[in-house]
C-alpha cells in the first residue's frame, strides 16, 4: 500500500479510533476526521492530523482526501437499534458523505477505497427466524434491507461498486456484523447490544438492585464481532483485490438471553429479568455466513463473545464507576 497520507473518516468513532491506533502501530501517516469536538471523541492520538469536520458537506471531503493514497470511510449517522429504527432520515443523509468522499477521493487520485457497510443491508424476509440461516453475501438482492441505515449502505456499496467500475477508483467494502469491545459508546441512545447490557449488569452490581430491563422476548439472535478481529478484516480487506462486499462478523450465534447470561458470568451475579416487548429489537435473527471471507482471506473472526466481553465489561465500569460513582446513579437505565 501506499505511504500517502492514510485517511479515517469517522476517526472520532469506536471503530475509527481503534483503526487510527492500527494504522499509527504500522508507521503510516493517518489523518483522522470526524464531526465530533475532539474532546468527545472515543480515542485522541497527539502524533496524528485530527481534523473535526461535517463530511456531509463536499468541500470538507475535499479537504479530507488531498494527498490521501487510502481512504478508511467509516463516517456515518448511527447508533444501536433504538437509534436506527427511530432516525431513519438522519441514517440516510449518510449518503452524502459517501457520495462527497468517493468523488473527492476520485478526483484526489486516491490508490484504494474502503466503505464499512452493514449487515442491515440484508432482507428482513431472510431474518424472521430467531434460528437463522446465516446470512449469504448474495442475500442482500433482490434488495428489501433494514428501512433508512440499511438502504442507506446498500445504495452506498452501489456507488462504490460504480465508481470502481465506471471511473477506476479502487473500493473495497465489508459488511460489520455488529462490532463491540473497549472505548465504543455504552450509553445515551447510540450504544448497541453487548455494551447496554454490560451497563445495565453493571448498575444493577453497583446500586445493588439485582434486575434488569431487556428488550424483546430476549430470543432474538445475534453474533457479535470483536474490535481486534474488525481490524484485522478491514485491513485485510483494504489491502486484498477483493471488490465484492464481503460479510466481516462472527458466526458465533448467541441470543440476547445468552448475551445477558455471559456477563451476569463476568460480573458474578443473577438478575431478575423483565421484558419489554414494546422497546426496539430489531429482526429476529441475524448470523454471518463466513464461506466467502474463508474461502478469499483463509482467515475469519474468531474471538469468542465471552473472551471479548471481558475486557468490554471491564472498561465500561471504569467508565460508569468514574462517571456516576459507587452510588445508586439515578436516571441511568
Amino acid at each position: 500500500m501506499s505511504r500517502e497520507i492514510v485517511v479515517v473518516a469517522g476517526g472520532g468513532g469506536f471503530i475509527g479510533g481503534h483503526l487510527v491506533g492500527a494504522l499509527r502501530q504500522q508507521g503510516v501517516p493517518v489523518r483522522s476526521v470526524d464531526i465530533n469536538p475532539i474532546d468527545e471523541w472515543h480515542q485522541v492520538f497527539g502524533d496524528v492530523e485530527n481534523v473535526v469536520a461535517d463530511l456531509k458537506a463536499k468541500a470538507a471531503c475535499v479537504r479530507a482526501c488531498h494527498g490521501a493514497g487510502t481512504v478508511y470511510q467509516l463516517a456515518a449517522d448511527m447508533g444501536g437499534m433504538g437509534f436506527i429504527e427511530n432516525n431513519k432520515a438522519l441514517c440516510m443523509l449518510s449518503v452524502l458523505i459517501n457520495t462527497h468522499m468517493l468523488q473527492a477521493a476520485l478526483d484526489a487520485g486516491v490508490e484504494r477505497f474502503f466503505y464499512s457497510s452493514s449487515a442491515c443491508v440484508y432482507s428482513a424476509e431472510k431474518q424472521k427466524c430467531a434460528q437463522v440461516t446465516p446470512l449469504r453475501e448474495e442475500d442482500a438482492y433482490p434488495a428489501m434491507p433494514e428501512d433508512g441505515y440499511g438502504w442507506e449502505k446498500l445504495f452506498s456499496e452501489r456507488m462504490c461498486r460504480h465508481f470502481r467500475e465506471d471511473f477506476g477508483l479502487p473500493t473495497r467494502i465489508a459488511r460489520y456484523h455488529n462490532a463491540y469491545g473497549p472505548h465504543g459508546t455504552w450509553e445515551g441512545g447510540r450504544e448497541k447490544a453487548p455494551a447496554a447490557i454490560c451497563r445495565k449488569v453493571i448498575k444493577a452490581v453497583v446500586t445493588g438492585r439485582h434486575e434488569i430491563t431487556i428488550w424483546g422476548d430476549g430470543e432474538q439472535t445475534r453474533s457479535f464481532m470483536y474490535i481486534d478481529d474488525c481490524l484485522k478484516g478491514t485491513l485485510a480487506i483494504t489491502e486484498s483485490d477483493i471488490v465484492e462486499p464481503l460479510n466481516l462478523g462472527s458466526s458465533e450465534l448467541v441470543t440476547i438471553n445468552d448475551l445477558v447470561d455471559i456477563v451476569e458470568a463476568i460480573a458474578g451475579v443473577r438478575l431478575r429479568r423483565s421484558y419489554d416487548l414494546s422497546a426496539p429489537k430489531g429482526v429476529n435473527g441475524r448470523n454471518s455466513d463466513n464461506t466467502r471471507i474463508r474461502q478469499c482471506l483463509g482467515w475469519e473472526p474468531s474471538v469468542r463473545l465471552g473472551d471479548g466481553l471481558e475486557p468490554t465489561y471491564a472498561w465500561i465500569y471504569d467508565q460508569y464507576v468514574a462517571k456516576y460513582g459507587l452510588r445508586p446513579a439515578a436516571g441511568v437505565t
